[in-house]
Protein backbone atom coordinates (compact mmCIF):
# COMPACT_ATOMS: atom_id res chain seq x y z
CA UNK A 1 0.00 0.00 0.00
CA UNK A 2 2.47 2.60 -1.13
CA UNK A 3 1.58 6.23 -1.56
CA UNK A 4 1.21 7.54 -5.10
CA UNK A 5 3.95 9.90 -6.21
CA UNK A 6 1.72 12.99 -6.43
CA UNK A 7 0.51 12.66 -2.84
CA UNK A 8 4.03 11.87 -1.64
CA UNK A 9 5.43 14.96 -3.41
CA UNK A 10 2.70 17.12 -1.87
CA UNK A 11 3.53 15.89 1.65
CA UNK A 12 7.27 16.36 1.10
CA UNK A 13 6.72 19.91 -0.17
CA UNK A 14 4.59 20.77 2.85
CA UNK A 15 6.93 19.45 5.56
CA UNK A 16 10.39 19.83 3.99
CA UNK A 17 12.94 22.04 5.73
CA UNK A 18 14.48 23.03 2.41
CA UNK A 19 14.06 22.14 -1.24
CA UNK A 20 14.57 18.45 -2.11
CA UNK A 21 14.40 17.46 1.58
CA UNK A 22 13.03 13.94 1.99
CA UNK A 23 15.00 12.65 4.96
CA UNK A 24 14.17 15.05 7.76
CA UNK A 25 12.16 13.60 10.64
CA UNK A 26 9.24 15.93 9.91
CA UNK A 27 8.88 14.58 6.35
CA UNK A 28 9.30 10.98 7.46
CA UNK A 29 6.66 11.35 10.18
CA UNK A 30 4.22 12.94 7.73
CA UNK A 31 4.75 10.18 5.15
CA UNK A 32 4.34 7.45 7.76
CA UNK A 33 1.16 9.13 9.02
CA UNK A 34 -0.30 9.07 5.51
CA UNK A 35 0.52 5.36 5.23
CA UNK A 36 -1.06 4.71 8.64
CA UNK A 37 -4.27 6.43 7.53
CA UNK A 38 -4.43 4.38 4.32
CA UNK A 39 -3.78 1.11 6.13
CA UNK A 40 -6.39 1.97 8.75
CA UNK A 41 -9.01 2.48 6.03
CA UNK A 42 -7.96 -0.81 4.44
CA UNK A 43 -8.22 -2.70 7.72
CA UNK A 44 -11.71 -1.36 8.42
CA UNK A 45 -12.83 -3.09 5.24
CA UNK A 46 -10.67 -6.23 5.47
CA UNK A 47 -10.78 -7.10 9.16
CA UNK A 48 -8.96 -10.43 8.81
CA UNK A 49 -5.93 -9.10 6.91
CA UNK A 50 -3.41 -9.87 9.64
CA UNK A 51 -0.28 -9.29 7.54
CA UNK A 52 -1.37 -5.71 6.83
CA UNK A 53 -2.15 -5.27 10.52
CA UNK A 54 1.39 -6.35 11.39
CA UNK A 55 2.76 -3.90 8.83
CA UNK A 56 0.62 -1.16 10.37
CA UNK A 57 2.04 -1.87 13.82
CA UNK A 58 5.59 -1.69 12.45
CA UNK A 59 4.88 1.66 10.76
CA UNK A 60 3.33 3.05 13.94
CA UNK A 61 6.38 1.94 15.93
CA UNK A 62 8.76 3.58 13.46
CA UNK A 63 6.73 6.80 13.58
CA UNK A 64 6.76 6.71 17.37
CA UNK A 65 10.56 6.41 17.46
CA UNK A 66 10.94 9.28 14.98
CA UNK A 67 8.60 11.45 17.05
CA UNK A 68 10.59 10.68 20.19
CA UNK A 69 13.80 11.67 18.39
CA UNK A 70 12.30 14.89 17.03
CA UNK A 71 10.92 15.80 20.45
CA UNK A 72 14.39 15.47 21.99
CA UNK A 73 16.22 17.35 19.22
CA UNK A 74 13.81 20.13 18.15
CA UNK A 75 10.75 20.60 20.32
CA UNK A 76 9.37 23.51 18.26
CA UNK A 77 9.33 21.40 15.09
CA UNK A 78 7.81 18.54 17.05
CA UNK A 79 4.87 20.63 18.26
CA UNK A 80 4.36 22.01 14.74
CA UNK A 81 4.23 18.51 13.23
CA UNK A 82 1.88 17.28 15.95
CA UNK A 83 -0.48 20.19 15.37
CA UNK A 84 -0.53 19.86 11.58
CA UNK A 85 -1.02 16.09 11.56
CA UNK A 86 -3.53 16.03 14.45
CA UNK A 87 -1.46 13.55 16.46
CA UNK A 88 -1.53 13.08 20.20
CA UNK A 89 1.34 13.91 22.50
CA UNK A 90 2.04 11.54 25.38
Amino acid sequence: MALDSAKKAEIVAKFARKEKDTGSPEVQIALLTARVEELTKHLKIYKKDHSSRLGLLKIVGRRKRLMKYLKAKDYAAYTKVIAELNLRDK
